[in-house]
């Protein structure tokens, strides 16, 4: 797969860190997500192997979901969920934002819908409890993200940055981050934009653990999540 690369200044990175293009938190904080992914993957297993049973056997179609989206420095990846949706989902929603224009502007204003027709019904436990994200695990310990970050993107997502993508592109894409743990899709997109900045402005490894923390009950009592 090939990949991209978008220059982006680097004023909270150190002069080595931006001579090789570093991710924000360097060394300790990419051994924390090695560590942190693996002992989750192996912690998760047994609930791993049951959703893909269960999204397999729902409707016959593959158990996973690769889409692209933009990581660190603009380098494109595959990023891994758990399939969610209809096998015909693009047509699906193509459709439906073409006879509910109302649906379309919710769609262009957060690319996200609170009723999302090409959700099935395992799909929609899944997201709930977003146990859908859980292969990004395998993402993480690729390199392709990090346990704490911004939410990864698509291109045309990055565009609605402006000024502040150079932020975004500072960092590995994360698996949680401020977003998940503030409200996420019951905030404004400019919301997240800015919890995305002000994560990149602000790292510390201290930080990261705060937001693991919160992300819990965030999870448990899905805010946000659909």
């Amino acid at each position: 797969m090939k990949s991209a690369t978008r220059s982006a200044g680097s004023p909270f990175m150190t002069t080595d860190e931006a001579k090789q293009g570093f991710p924000i938190g360097g060394l300790a904080k990419r051994g924390f997500d090695i560590a942190a992914a693996a002992l989750a993957l192996i912690a998760f297993s047994p609930i791993f192997l049951l959703i893909m049973a269960l999204v397999k056997f729902t409707d016959g179609g593959s158990m996973f979901y690769g889409h692209r989206r933009v990581g660190h420095n603009g380098r494109y990846f595959h990023c891994l969920k758990f399939r969610t949706m209809v096998v015909n989902g693009d047509e699906v929603l193509r459709e439906y934002l073409s006879k509910n224009p109302q649906a379309a502007e919710e769609w262009k204003a957060t690319r996200k819908l609170r009723t999302d027709p090409r959700v099935t019904v395992v799909g929609s436990v899944l997201r709930k409890l977003s146990l859908d994200e859980l292969p990004q695990l395998v993402n993480i310990l690729r390199g392709d993200m990090s346990v704490v970050g911004p939410r990864p993107v698509v291109d045309e997502e990055l565009g609605l940055y402006d000024s502040h993508a150079v932020y975004y592109l500072r960092t590995r894409p994360g698996l949680t981050g401020l977003w998940q743990i503030s409200g996420r899709n019951d905030v404004s997109y400019e919301s997240r934009i800015a919890f995305d900045t002000h994560y990149v402005q602000n790292w510390s490894l201290v930080r990261d653990l705060h937001i693991i923390v919160k992300t819990i009950p965030a999870v448990c009592f899905s805010r946000g999540s659909y």
